[in-house]
């Protein structure tokens, strides 16, 4: 397995939230040199306001299904995309139990032409690692599971020199009077409201994502890293 080389002037990380319709970002997204993605949050009838392009897609373990459902779309001759998955050892592992490598294992054999690179298992630990020196909190003991978005920001501070975040609100935002809202992802029309997403996540006990206090972080980061946040933008004090 090479290791990942990726070196950007200007990354574009867009968010797959719902933040991002009606925006009309995309031509501003398209200019950058790299574009970003998560998941599966397709462009397909949504490039006026996310952009054309994916230069990189950061994944979950747990979306990896959802792309292996339309591989050809995702890993077929067509497709530049860079894949960075990331997910626990009990999933990654490489002795044959691991579910989610032996599928994009066989995803690589489907199409040699893919480019799919998995996160070792130092880099998740580096992840939890960062978790816990910014928040205090154990990510396993907390009963926590670190974001997509997590993942990202971390990555793109080692490959971009410029970061433009688009689509990804604050952590005060869900608690203002009169919040715009919208449906968590941008392509799941009359999915939850992204605030209550995130509101049950911080406080569930056990599985949940805190998005809420990761934002905290990224705000705190890009006071010392070039990390700007548009549509909306983050006053940053």
């Amino acid at each position: 397995m090479q290791p990942l080389k990726l070196h950007c002037e200007v990354c574009s990380i867009v968010s797959s939230s719902g933040q991002m319709l009606g925006r009309e970002a995309g031509g501003a997204i398209d200019q950058s040199s790299c574009i970003w993605r998560m998941n599966n949050a397709p462009t397909r009838g949504f490039e006026k306001d996310v952009g054309h392009r994916t230069d990189l897609r950061v994944v979950s373990h747990t979306s990896v299904p959802l792309l292996i459902q339309k591989p050809q779309h995702f890993f077929g001759l067509q497709n530049e995309t860079v894949y960075v998955v990331w997910g626990p050892l009990r999933n990654m592992r490489k002795d044959g139990k691991g579910i989610v490598y032996n599928m994009l294992q066989q995803a690589v054999e489907n199409y040699p032409h893919a480019r799919i690179y998995v996160t070792t298992e130092e880099r998740m630990n580096y992840c939890d690692t960062v978790f816990k020196k910014e928040t205090g909190k154990d990510r396993i003991q907390s009963g926590s599971y670190l974001s997509t978005g997590w993942f990202t920001l971390i990555l793109a501070m080692d490959m971009c020199k410029d970061i433009r975040v688009y689509g990804m609100i604050n952590d005060t935002y869900c608690k203002f009077e009169g919040n715009k809202k919208v449906p968590y992802h941008y392509y799941e029309a009359g999915s939850r409201d992204e605030c209550a997403e995130y509101l049950l996540h911080e406080s569930a006990p056990y599985g949940g994502h805190r998005f809420i206090t990761e934002k905290a972080v990224f705000a705190k980061w890009a006071k010392t890293h070039p990390i700007k946040f548009f549509r909306p933008e983050w006053k940053l004090s």
